[in-house]
């Protein structure tokens, strides 16, 4: 997992934390070896001391959440271990509805007390095995890319003029604008086709001046994205490379249908126009066009423009 990953990912899982899955692991754990290591305490403590089928059934019980565990803290199928717990908090309370019916007294209260637990229990393995099914498809869409360009200025220099984010607008494409509201946050707009807007809040987590700018989106937002870009001097004294890493995830649904013609066919692309019209922007002060570009001068009808066509024959 990269440095952008390690940002962009836990503000995938929403209100979800980043480590519910090893806590359901770790819950798992220890749940299954108390179950195959001291299945007479485990036992008592439930109510069901009584039965000579206990002793069978609760090591089986510690073996299917050593399973679980096993998948949620390794963190291959963090989706379908979480609904394992789940199908296994069914099956405890089924056992359990069928002990409460056959106890009277103090063992029948333990009983009760346990049904109880399991069953809150189940409650928080649904919110959870919900929460991370919806963030494992998230990353699942997550488009990643890495670009690069040279540009024939110094790492300061590039750096000032990105770090300045009223500028992005002037070569990202389909950026509206960027409004700074203090030193690290600010508000994003993006046209989208037909009138659409897609806005969001980001914050810089990471300023390393004439070095690199790292930032992301802030919780809420309906596009997460994060990205970095690094200054690096180029080999033989000849500018610097800007070296671009951005994640972002369209959602699903009709906005993720904006978003997706918002950012092109080919957004890695379009990242690569981007950077393009940076290094124009940087080094001659303006976005480099011919005299016959129909489209205008701005970033966004530049984008819009299309490579010169030959006349049918028709209309020679």
């Amino acid at each position: 997992m990269t440095r952008i990953d390690s940002v962009l990912l836990p503000e995938l899982d929403g209100p979800v934390p980043a480590t519910l899955p090893s806590a359901l692991g770790l819950l798992s754990l220890a749940l299954g070896v108390g179950a195959l290591v001291a299945p007479g305490p485990v036992a008592r403590l439930t109510g069901v001391d009584d039965s000579p089928s206990a002793r069978a059934v609760l090591p089986a019980v510690g073996l299917r959440e050593l399973g679980s565990a096993a998948g949620l803290l390794s963190g291959r199928r963090p989706a379908g271990s979480a609904w394992s717990r789940v199908a296994g908090d069914v099956m405890d309370l089924t056992l359990l509805g069928r002990a409460l019916a056959d106890r009277s007294g103090e063992r029948r209260r333990r009983v009760a007390l346990s049904t109880l637990a399991i069953a809150g229990i189940t409650a928080v393995d649904v919110l959870s095995a919900v929460r991370i099914g919806r963030a494992q498809r998230a990353r699942a869409r997550v488009i990643r890319m890495e670009i690069a360009v040279t540009v024939n200025r110094s790492p300061a220099e590039a750096y000032r003029f990105w770090r300045d984010m009223e500028n992005l607008p002037r070569f990202m494409a389909h950026l509206e604008s960027v409004r700074p509201d203090d030193l690290r946050r600010s508000h994003w707009i993006a046209r989208g086709p037909a009138g659409h807007r897609v806005e969001w809040d980001a914050e810089i987590i990471d300023d390393q001046p004439n070095k690199s700018i790292t930032w992301r989106s802030l919780p809420g937002t309906r596009v997460p994205n994060a990205g970095r870009v690094r200054f690096v001097p180029a080999p033989g004294d000849r500018g610097t490379e800007v070296r671009v890493e951005l994640r972002y995830a369209p959602p699903a649904g009709a906005l993720g249908r904006v978003v997706a013609k918002l950012f092109g066919e080919e957004p890695e692309q379009q990242v690569r126009d981007d950077l393009r019209r940076f290094k124009q922007v940087l080094e001659t002060g303006e976005v480099v066009r011919s005299e016959g570009s129909p489209n205008g001068i701005s970033v966004r009808q530049q984008a819009m423009q299309r490579p010169a066509q030959p006349l049918p024959s028709s209309r020679r």
